[in-house]
């Protein structure tokens, strides 16, 4: 929900394009930022409903300003994502799934996961992913602090520490000896820190699953029947 990884999303969603259609495309596109401190306040408050009310609203202005798809950028508030999507009329690129089904893609059954302390202890993320037959192995209770604390005391504030990298990279080891044959950047933020080369298995970076499941998305045959100049919208 940071704008630093909501600027990454804007940078990703165009170099994909780009990539696909050359030259000077780019994907046209509407964001609408929410303030994430009023954000943050619910999730430590357990207000989820309230923060269903405020992001449901917001795709909802998305949609009536024209947009074809609404992405909700942010792992942990696909808590809510239910709510968001009953309130909307447009596909929404649900986030847990498309990750899903490139973990599933690659004959993968056991992941490691690095996200909020939210999404690591809540049943939404594990749940959703057992159906699609992929288990969820978490850090222990004080390397979710960690994690989560790095999180939101660091990267929503734009801060990269070196001393943070070296200790997510020592979580993934733990989890990989664990039995994960992948770990998941489970927090749109996470992927301004590590990446690929911070793990010994295969890291699903959601992040970029997330752009690039759109892309596919808003590219297909079925969208290329309503006929959206320089892209993509989102």
């Amino acid at each position: 929900m940071s704008w630093e990884s909501s600027a990454e999303y804007y940078r990703l969603l165009n170099e994909e394009t780009r990539r696909r259609l050359g030259g000077h495309h780019c994907a046209r596109s509407l964001l609408l930022t929410v303030d994430f401190a009023e954000i943050e306040a619910m999730q430590r408050a357990g207000d989820w409903t309230g923060a269903g009310r405020a992001l449901a609203e917001a795709a909802r202005t998305l949609e009536r300003a024209g947009a074809d798809m609404v992405l909700l950028c942010t792992n942990t508030m696909h808590r809510v994502a239910d709510v968001v999507e009953a309130e909307i009329g447009v596909p929404f690129v649900h986030i847990i799934d498309a990750t899903a089904d490139r973990i599933v893609a690659a004959g993968i059954t056991t992941v490691g996961l690095l996200a909020t302390r939210y999404t690591m202890e809540m049943d939404f993320y594990r749940e959703r992913m057992r159906a699609r037959g992929v288990e969820v192995i978490v850090p222990g209770a004080d390397d979710r602090t960690l994690v989560h604390d790095i999180i939101y005391r660091e990267l929503t504030l734009n801060r990269i520490e070196d001393v943070s990298r070296r200790t997510y990279r020592r979580i993934i080891s733990d989890l990989a000896d664990r039995g994960a044959q992948a770990v998941i950047l489970g927090c749109t933020e996470i992927t301004l820190l590590v990446g690929p080369g911070d793990s010994p298995v295969p890291v699903f970076d959601s992040t970029r699953i997330h752009v690039e499941h759109a892309v596919d998305l808003a590219l297909s045959p079925a969208s290329a029947a309503r006929p959206v100049p320089g892209g993509p919208a989102s």
